[in-house]
Order: structure tokens, then C-alpha cells, then sequence
């Protein structure tokens, strides 16, 4: 049984301090999309390719 310890919560950023380091903000790929993307695909040490929620079946081929 693993003990979770103060350090293993998730913080989010508070507006005032902007974008905690770490995060980051991906475009989807989808031709003339755009919209902020959630859905990552990738295969092992390769190079992730990001998609939205509408467009997330794009991803699977890069799995």
C-alpha cells in the first residue's frame, strides 16, 4: 500500500501566478481545427501528436 504524502497532491496554477511550470498547451492537429487539446497519442520515445475531444480518433493511428 503506497502512503501519499503532501507532495504527491496535484496543485493546480492560481490566475495570479499563470501557467504552472510543467504544464503545457496543445493545439489539436486536426486540419483547420485548432481548439485546445487533451488527447495525446504517441508510441514509446516518440514524438506526441494531439488532438480534441471531437478529433481524438485522428490519434489512433499514431499509437
Amino acid at each position: 500500500m503506497k502512503v501519499l504524502t503532501l507532495s504527491d497532491e496535484i496543485r493546480l496554477p492560481r490566475p495570479e501566478q499563470g501557467t504552472a511550470p510543467g504544464v503545457q498547451h496543445h493545439s489539436c492537429e486536426h486540419p483547420g481545427c485548432g481548439k485546445i487539446a487533451g488527447w495525446g497519442f504517441a508510441k514509446p520515445r516518440q514524438p506526441s501528436h494531439w488532438f480534441c475531444f471531437e478529433h481524438r480518433a485522428d490519434g489512433e493511428r499514431f499509437l
